[in-house]
C-alpha cells in the first residue's frame, strides 16, 4: 500500500459535520492507502484562544500563548478519531511531542527542525490512521521540553515536513479546488491552475495567496515532496505543486496582501554598516521587513524604506527609535493603509513588455504606485489599499488570465 499524508485545514473541521465529512475522505483514501492525517484547530478557535488569552491579560506570555493555542488541534485530532472509530477504522491522534516533531526555540514562530517518525511508523504498521496535530511541537533535551507553535498556517508545515520525513505525497485539502490566478472573491474570472511550480508558489504564497503558508513550500522544495491542493468541501482535480521553473513560460496569477505599513528612515547616514544595523535590530525582535528600497545618496545622507506586516508597526517603530542615532536618521515616518499587488509566473522573465503592461493597468485606474519590488518571476507594486480589489481585477484581465476553469462558490 502506498502511504499519503492528507492535511486537513480548519474550515474543513469548522463543525461536527464538516469532520463526518472529512472522516469520509479519509476513511475513503485508507482503502488503498496508509495515511497520516495533519490536522488544524476547528474553524476560528484559534483566534478565539487568542481573544480569550487577551481578556485575561493584554500581554500574555509567548510561551503560554503556545500552550494553550496547542489545545486547538489537539481537540480536531481526538474529533476525527472518533469519528473514523465509528465508521470502524482503527485511528489514532497524536500530538506534535507524541509523533517526534523537534522545533526551534522561538515561541509562537518555532520552525521544524527534526522529525523522529518511529512513533507514526509503528501505528501504521498496526493498520492505524495516525492523525497528528498540526501547528505545533516540542523543543527541549527530553526532560525539560516545551510546547512550540509554528506560526499563522502551521499546519502546513507540519504535512510537508511529515511527507518528507515518510517519503510520500502530500495532499493539503481546503475550502477552494485548488490555486487559483488570482483570489476569485476579487476576480470571479480567475481560473484553478492545474499546475504550478515550487518557485511559483511560493512567490504566490509570500505576496498575499492564503492557500498555503510560505515556509511549507520552501519545506516542499527543498526536499522534493510532491504537492496536491484540492477541495475537502467538493473534492476534485485540485492543482499539483512541484516541477521546475524551466518546464513553464507563463504568468501564473496575480496575489494580494492587506494591511501593509510602511516605513521610511528620512536622510540616515549613507556609509557602511547602517543598513546592516537597521535590519539586525530589526530582526532580533523578530519582524520581516519586506521591500526594502534605498534611494541614491546625496551629500553622504539616503532613505531607507521597507514594509511591514500593519500589526509589526508598533515594534517596528519602537525598534527603530532604539537605533536612530545610531544610524543618523533624521527623522522616521510610518504610513498604513497600503497593500501589494504582485504578479507572479515564469514567463515574466523572458518579456520585456510585462512591468509595462501592469503599470498601465494601475495606471487606468489612477492608481499611484508607493513602492516597486521585482525578482526574476516577480512584480510587486505597493499601493493604497483602498484600491486593492480594483487593481487585482485590472491586473488579471491585463495579463489575460480568465478560463473557462473558473472558480465557482461552494457556499
Amino acid at each position: 500500500m502506498d502511504l499519503l499524508v492528507q492535511k486537513f485545514g480548519g474550515s474543513s473541521l469548522a463543525s461536527p459535520a464538516r469532520i463526518h465529512a472529512v472522516a469520509d475522505l479519509v476513511a475513503q483514501a485508507a482503502r488503498t492507502n496508509r495515511v497520516v492525517v495533519v490536522v488544524s484547530a476547528m474553524g476560528d478557535t484559534t483566534d478565539d484562544l487568542i481573544v480569550l488569552a487577551r481578556s485575561v491579560t493584554e500581554h500574555p506570555p509567548a510561551r503560554e500563548i503556545d500552550m494553550l493555542l496547542a489545545t486547538g488541534e489537539q481537540v480536531s485530532a481526538s474529533l476525527l478519531s472518533m469519528a473514523l472509530h465509528q465508521r470502524g477504522r482503527d485511528a489514532i491522534s497524536l500530538t506534535g511531542w507524541q509523533a517526534g516533531i523537534r522545533t526551534s526555540s522561538t515561541f509562537r514562530a518555532a520552525r521544524i527542525r527534526d522529525i523522529r517518525p518511529d512513533r507514526i511508523r509503528r501505528e501504521l504498521e498496526q493498520g492505524r490512521v495516525v492523525i497528528v496535530t498540526g501547528f505545533q511541537g516540542v523543543v527541549g533535551d527530553g526532560e525539560w521540553d516545551e510546547v512550540t507553535t509554528l506560526g499563522r498556517g502551521g499546519s502546513d508545515a507540519t504535512a510537508v515536513a511529515l511527507a518528507a520525513s515518510l517519503g510520500c505525497l502530500c495532499r493539503i485539502y481546503t475550502d477552494v479546488e485548488g490555486i487559483y490566478s488570482a483570489d476569485p472573491r476579487l476576480a470571479p474570472g480567475a481560473r484553478r491552475l492545474p499546475t504550478v511550480t515550487y518557485e511559483e508558489m511560493l512567490e504566490l504564497a509570500q505576496y498575499g495567496a492564503r492557500v498555503m503558508m510560505p515556509r511549507s513550500v520552501e519545506l516542499a522544495q527543498i526536499w522534493r515532496v510532491p504537492l496536491e491542493v484540492t477541495s475537502s468541501f467538493t473534492p476534485g482535480a485540485g492543482t499539483s505543486i512541484g516541477g521546475s521553473m524551466e518546464f513553464a513560460n507563463r504568468i501564473a496569477g496575480v496575489a494580494h496582501q492587506m494591511d501593509v505599513a510602511k516605513v521610511t528612515l528620512v536622510a540616515l547616514m549613507d556609509r557602511p554598516g547602517v543598513a546592516a544595523a537597521v535590519f539586525r535590530a530589526l530582526a532580533t525582535r523578530h519582524v520581516h521587513a519586506d521591500l526594502i528600497v534605498q534611494n541614491i545618496g546625496h551629500e553622504g545622507r539616503t532613505d531607507l524604506s521597507f514594509t511591514v506586516a500593519a500589526d509589526d508597526l508598533d515594534i517596528a517603530l519602537e525598534t527603530i527609535a532604539a537605533v536612530r542615532d545610531e544610524v543618523g536618521a533624521r527623522d522616521v515616518t510610518a504610513r498604513t493603509g497600503l497593500a501589494k499587488v504582485s504578479v507572479v509566473g515564469s514567463g515574466l522573465f523572458s518579456s520585456l513588455d510585462h512591468a509595462a503592461t501592469m503599470f498601465s493597468a494601475l495606471s487606468e485606474l489612477g492608481v499611484n504606485i508607493d513602492i516597486i519590488s521585482t525578482s526574476g518571476i516577480r512584480i510587486t507594486c505597493v499601493i493604497d489599499g483602498g484600491h486593492v480589489e480594483e487593481a487585482v481585477r485590472a491586473v488579471h484581465a491585463a495579463f489575460g488570465l480568465e478560463g473557462e476553469d473558473r472558480w465557482q462558490s461552494t457556499a
